[in-house]
């Protein structure tokens, strides 16, 4: 898969951009799922809050299904295991992307190995994965036990796609669990290389080639090297 793994979503025109070079093809003639199944398990995420993400509904944003796509589907992976499986893979097969809302990263986690969606990802070569927050967080080896609040005696171990960490929204205003310290402290603790990412800031992953997309503000942790960007 071509991972865009963001923050806050596509906020910006450099992101945008990433997103456009990913599909190789113009937003207008590509076709998108929506995964909005890890809100279900945060509890800051409600009905309305899903109703807010599947309708393009969010104050002020502009991110996900409100980009121009030729179409837009509702992937909801509590549903899958009741329904035939080459039925839902053909949908997914046959999506240009996926887009993966934010919410409970570890029951966003347990719902893809349930459904069948995390077994399927090694096939979709040429699919492109939008993922904000515990969207992005879902594929990292680790998301620490700070952020999770679904089971909590159930670990923090993610599936594993990518082999680094996220801590998103740092320094977002007025979250005071999300500053610069603490992404620093939950980094001594999550055990291998991590990125801090705000809202203006993705990670993208095309065939092992990992690039920070940015236009704001980003800490690399454990990793050797400068900053990529």
């Amino acid at each position: 898969m071509k991972l865009l793994l963001t923050s806050g979503g596509v906020t910006n025109a450099s992101i945008l951009a990433a997103l456009r070079t990913m599909i190789g093809k113009p937003i207008e003639e590509s076709t998108a799922l929506l995964i909005p199944t890890a809100q279900w398990g945060h509890p800051m995420c409600s009905p309305q809050t899903a109703w807010k993400s599947t309708a393009g509904r969010w104050p002020g944003r502009q991110d996900l299904v409100e980009l121009g796509w030729k179409s837009v589907g509702v992937l909801e992976l509590t549903a899958l295991p009741s329904i035939e499986p080459e039925r839902w893979k053909t949908w997914v097969r046959e999506a240009d992307v996926l887009l993966v809302e934010g919410g409970e990263a570890m029951y966003l986690a347990h719902w893809m190995r349930e459904s069948g969606l995390a077994a399927l990802l090694p096939e979709l070569t040429e699919t492109v994965w939008v993922g904000i927050s515990a969207g992005s967080m879902v594929l990292t080896p680790r998301v620490g036990p700070r952020f999770v609040d679904w089971r909590p005696d159930a670990g923090d171990e993610a599936l594993g796609v990518v082999g680094f960490s996220l801590f998103p929204h740092l320094d977002y205003p007025g979250w005071t669990e999300n500053t610069s310290d603490s992404a620093r402290e939950w980094a001594e603790t999550i055990g291998g290389p991590a990125y801090g990412i705000d809202d203006q800031t993705a990670v993208s992953v095309v065939d092992g080639d990992v690039r920070v997309v940015s236009e704001g503000n980003w800490i690399p942790f454990n990793l050797e090297g400068d900053r990529d960007s």
